[in-house]
């Protein structure tokens, strides 16, 4: 008879950490590719702007996805109230997560893209990329900032920059390497926006690069997969921190049904803070706030609501 040590529960999750990890991952990758396969609409394929047709996004009213409809309806109010609002020319990059297609409507970081065009198309170029297509917009956002087209950018040109990144998942941890790479040249960044941030190898979506103005992080921490709590600046001198806020879903469910049914049964907080009309209200305000030249200012309830959970 052979006799093997006792290993404690505690012991023995610490040994396998690393296959839970991968296994979160798997899960994770499994959902997040089954829910595009039925989500593609049909585009350009060398193009990444969600263009504006009676096929797609005309106006908030034309939001076919409930999930989507009930997740971008305050920032849909706060847009249409803000609509003949005076505002900076901008250009506006998103992100989305996992292995999401950018043309994937059932997913608001898409349709919020949509929304800014319709609403600011004069002003506002907005266009959402794959997080994994992060070379493609780099090489996109110098296109745009290059008025003069002659290849290079002068610091007239870096100067005059209005630039926002956003993004969700690992989205966002490439919302933050685009504006380091854009720092790199010298091109400044209005603002970031992370949602429930998560690390993609290589990055690092912790520190903000002292080219970004100001940044702003919302995270939660149920679920297998969760964002990252805290954000830093590099240079808190150049670098303002809007905040790091912690939003929780064990009291208020978010309608996630535009998601496969893998997701909402092992990532569900991952995808209702995605969902959530809270988060997008606050995003269409702080751009709102940018693109207009006024102060910068998060709900703070938001973080009284996480404090009051913890």
């Amino acid at each position: 008879m052979k006799f093997y040590p006792r290993l404690s529960l505690t012991g023995v999750i610490g040994k396998f950490r690393p296959s839970w990890t991968w296994l979160a991952a798997a899960i994770a990758m499994t959902a997040a590719l089954a829910g595009t396969g039925k989500a593609q609409t049909a585009l350009p394929s060398n193009s990444n702007v969600v263009e504006s047709s009676s096929t797609l996004l005309a106006n908030c009213e034309t939001i076919q996805t409930l999930p989507i409809k009930k997740a971008l309806s305050l920032a849909c109010l706060r847009n249409a109230n803000r609509n003949n609002a005076p505002a900076r020319n901008a250009i506006i990059v998103g992100f989305v997560g996992g292995l999401v297609k950018s043309t994937d409507m059932k997913h608001p970081e898409v349709i919020f893209a949509e929304l800014l065009r319709d609403s600011r198309s004069s002003v506002v170029h907005a266009e959402v990329f794959a997080n994994h297509d992060g070379k493609g917009a780099h090489r996109r956002v110098l296109q745009l900032l290059d008025t003069n087209e002659d290849g290079e950018l002068t610091t007239s040109e870096k100067e005059q920059a209005s630039i926002i990144i956003y993004g969700h998942s690992w989205g966002a941890s490439q919302a933050v390497t685009l504006a380091r790479e854009l720092g790199r040249e010298g091109v400044p960044v209005l603002l970031t926006i992370q949602v429930d941030s998560v690390r993609k190898p290589g990055q690092d979506d912790s520190i903000i690069p002292s080219n970004v103005k100001n940044a702003v992080n919302f995270y939660q921490t149920g679920g297998i997969i969760h964002g990252r709590s805290v954000i830093r600046a590099a240079d808190p001198e150049r670098t303002n921190i809007l905040g790091n806020f912690r939003m929780t879903y064990a009291r208020q469910q978010i309608d996630c049904s535009n998601y496969p049914w893998l997701a909402r049964v092992f990532n569900r907080p991952h995808h209702e803070i995605e969902n959530d009309p809270r988060i997008w209200d606050q995003i269409a305000s702080l751009v709102a706030s940018e693109l207009s030249g006024q102060p910068r200012i998060v709900d703070t309830s938001l973080a009284v609501l996480s404090r009051s959970r913890k």
